[in-house]
């Protein structure tokens, strides 16, 4: 479970650029739960996500991971706890390194362990083929290749692989199908959601898709200046259109979304 108590970050302070991109920002993200996050550009959404990570520490509030307080605790440790994708595939992995290599090495920091694979390296790669035929992508064929000669959606999707291979106890998914195409974006979105489920992985996704935000997962969550100003859930969720979305922004943020990226959005 992730707990998040009224977290408050300023950058620039006392400068003429000081931005307030947190502001008593308050959560409480059960194990299971799967939740997606729209707001505007600036709303706080990737600052949010950069706080949990451990990217800097806030200037108030705590985080609690399950009854870990990680608030001060450095982003490396946090990574053993906590997967994240990112919007370009090509961060999250080394591309020079090969399917298996990237791999391996998030096994190892996600386990724990500091030592490379030895006598057990056989049953490891084992584990990793029977992992990525699961993608149906054809990578457990290619574990030799260096990773960037994949496409974009075998990229995410081995990312994702990678950020879920040691089940995390938290899953930050910032816009991660973005810059997929349509067809190769529904495919990592389906593999996500089998992933989350299967496992039970409490799940924060960011995404700029309203009906995104009303089909994947079991709650929506609405940014605006730093604040969480709509959430909902259940049958109320369940009942939901876009206009709905829009109009309880409006209600929650005190004007309207102006967003044209997020309002176009099929």
């Amino acid at each position: 479970m992730l707990k998040a108590v009224q977290l408050k970050k300023t950058f620039n302070e006392g400068t003429v650029n000081e931005k307030l991109a947190l502001q008593d920002l308050s959560l409480t993200l059960p194990d299971g739960d799967f939740a997606a996050i729209v707001g505007s550009n600036g709303a706080g959404k990737s600052t949010f996500f950069n706080a949990i990570a451990g990217s800097f520490y806030v200037d108030e509030g705590s985080l609690y991971l399950d009854d870990l307080d990680i608030t001060f605790m450095p982003e490396h440790k946090r990574s053993r706890m906590i997967g994240r994708l990112f919007q370009d595939p090509l961060l999250g992995t080394a591309p020079h390194m090969t399917i298996e290599e990237n791999l391996t090495i998030a096994y190892l920091r996600a386990s724990g362990h500091t030592s490379a694979f030895s006598r057990s390296a056989e049953k490891e790669r084992r584990f990793f083929r029977e992992q990525l035929r699961e993608l149906d992508m054809g990578l457990e064929d290619r574990m030799e290749q260096p990773v960037g000669l994949l496409s974009g959606g075998q990229r995410q999707a081995l990312t994702l692989l990678m950020a879920t291979v040691v089940t995390p106890k938290l899953l930050l998914l910032d816009e991660h199908t973005a810059a997929l195409d349509p067809q190769t974006a529904a495919k990592v979105l389906a593999l996500t959601a089998r992933i989350v489920r299967d496992r039970n992985i409490s799940c924060l996704m960011v995404t700029h898709n309203m009906h995104q935000a009303l089909e994947l997962g079991n709650r929506t969550l609405m940014m605006d200046s730093g604040r969480i100003v709509f959430d909902v859930s259940g049958e109320e969720r369940a009942a939901m259109t876009v206009q709905d979305l829009l109009d309880r922004f409006k209600q929650g943020a005190g004007s309207e979304l102006n967003n044209d990226r997020i309002l176009l959005s099929e």
